[in-house]
Formats: structure tokens, sequence, C-alpha cells
């Protein structure tokens, strides 16, 4: 089965050489091409079951978002990898799990997007593995349906830190989405179906 990929580039340029890089190739499936996200809902970004999102750091206004990993994290679970068109800080660098830039090779653009992958890539789950207390209060928040960011502003965390744990309750619950987590928190009476949303 191939991996999905979501490309959000303004440049349709840009857009068809990475579309034929990974038909090429056969390993990658575009399950969808965005310009920016203006007018796409959460469900919808969620829906397109992308493994890996391709998003062109320009199309961030750093001033008005938590960044742009953090902003993607709330609507998938997928890898984020930043397409480099010009110089970029290395603030902003660490927010993705890779990058590609426009002279890389089509091997080296495979090469980043299989490295990426291999980073997101749960480890197994041990059965002893309990969730931490805070862990449980961020499991509390994700089931009520509050995002990263309300998360991280509730505790006076960053929203890197939230991000974390998230990561750390889906490797020790190996549940992916949101309604699972829903469910597992129901299950073991962390919340009251009388507060999810």
């Amino acid at each position: 089965m191939s991996n999905r990929i979501l490309i959000i580039e303004p440049s349709a340029i840009i857009t068809k050489g990475l579309e034929q890089v990974f038909s090429d190739l056969g390993e990658f499936e575009v399950c969808g091409i965005l310009q920016d996200l203006s007018g796409i809902g959460e469900s919808q970004l969620r829906s397109m079951g992308a493994d890996v999102i391709l998003v062109d750091v320009g199309i961030f206004d750093y001033a008005s978002r938590p960044g742009i990993k953090a902003h993607l994290a709330d609507f998938s679970e997928a890898a984020v990898i930043g397409i480099l068109q010009q110089m970029t800080d290395e603030d902003t660098l660490r927010q993705f799990d890779g990058t590609i830039g426009l002279m890389d090779s089509p091997t080296t653009i495979i090469r980043k997007v299989r490295s990426a992958l291999e980073g997101r890539t749960d480890t197994p789950r041990e059965e002893t593995e309990e969730l931490s207390a805070r862990e449980k209060e961020i499991l509390i928040c994700v089931a009520k349906g509050m995002l990263n960011k309300e998360i991280a502003d509730l505790y006076n965390i960053s929203i890197y830190t939230v991000i974390t744990h998230r990561k750390n309750i889906t490797r020790k619950t190996g549940i992916k989405t949101v309604a699972g987590l829903t469910v597992y928190a129901l299950l073991n009476n962390l919340i009251d179906m009388n507060t999810v949303e």
C-alpha cells in the first residue's frame, strides 16, 4: 500500500514537479493538492488521510500562527515536511519532520520523505506503560475537542509540549484518531459522556 501525500503549495509548476517525482516511483500517492489552507476545514484535512504533508514554508504568517507544524498537528498526525524556496531561520526549520529544497534530486526527495515517515512511526506500545497524570489531563482535553493551542493555554505550557504529550499518548495507547482517543477516555472513566462535544 502506498503512502498518501498532501501537497500544500501555491506554485502549480512546483506541484506538478513533485507529483511527477512521486508517480514515477509508485511508492507514494498524492491524495490532495491545496494552494493554501484558506477555506479548508479541519474535518476535510483529516479526511484526506495523508501520511505526509508537504507544505511551502512561505504560506504561513509567522506572526499570527503558533507554528507551522503545531497548526497542522491539530488536524493531522501526518509527518510535516517543509518545501524550502528561500533562506529560512533555524527556529522555523525545527518545526518540521524534514525539509526538501527546489534543487533536490528526485532520489533525495524520496529519501527525505521516507526518513520523515520513519521518524514518525510509532514504536510498539508496552502493556505495562500507563499514561502519566499530565497525559491523562491532555487526553481529556483532546476528547473534549480542544485544539493544541487551547490545551497549551489552559495548562500554561508550550504547544510543542502538548504535541509531545499527544505523541506519547498515541504511542502508549496505540490509538491515532481523536474519535478513538475519546472512546478510550470514556471506557477508562476519564470523562463523562455529557462532557464530550
